[in-house]
């Protein structure tokens, strides 16, 4: 018998089953937008950057695709330039064979910041999105 079976539940249980039970609700939307990965190689200072597009995402996390395949870690940031959205914090969850890979933010965008998001996709499903001047 190991140490998680006969009912007894380890200190995390509850909180990750809450917090993975609440993801599954952000529907992920198609998009297409040119951002960044940065993170420490190596654990050296300075801050590697590779540029990837995020090709589908939600309040919770994303689809990217990356342009070649290279190690990532499991903690990184994202930078979108372009809706002006820097260094959301990522988990990578899933590496896929056709250079994408599945991420988890670590905190949750809010509907604005990703609305701006849609108004600089180049998909063809946010065409007629607009900017809401006041939203900046």
């Amino acid at each position: 018998m190991g140490a998680f079976s006969g009912g007894k539940n380890h200190f995390l249980n509850k909180e990750e089953s809450f917090m993975y039970d609440r993801e599954t609700r952000f529907r992920m939307e198609d998009t297409m937008n040119a951002a960044r990965i940065e993170y420490t190689e190596n654990g050296v200072l300075n801050m590697a950057a590779r540029r990837c597009e995020i090709l589908r995402i939600s309040l919770s996390g994303a689809i990217i695709g990356i342009l070649t395949q290279y190690k990532l870690p499991q903690q990184f940031y994202l930078d979108i330039p372009d809706a002006r959205i820097s260094k959301i914090g990522c988990l990578l969850m899933k590496t896929f064979a056709n250079n994408t890979i599945e991420v988890r933010f670590l905190r949750l965008l809010s509907q604005k910041e990703l609305d701006r998001i849609f108004v600089f996709s180049t998909h063809p499903a946010h065409r007629d999105k607009v900017l809401d001047i006041r939203s900046w």
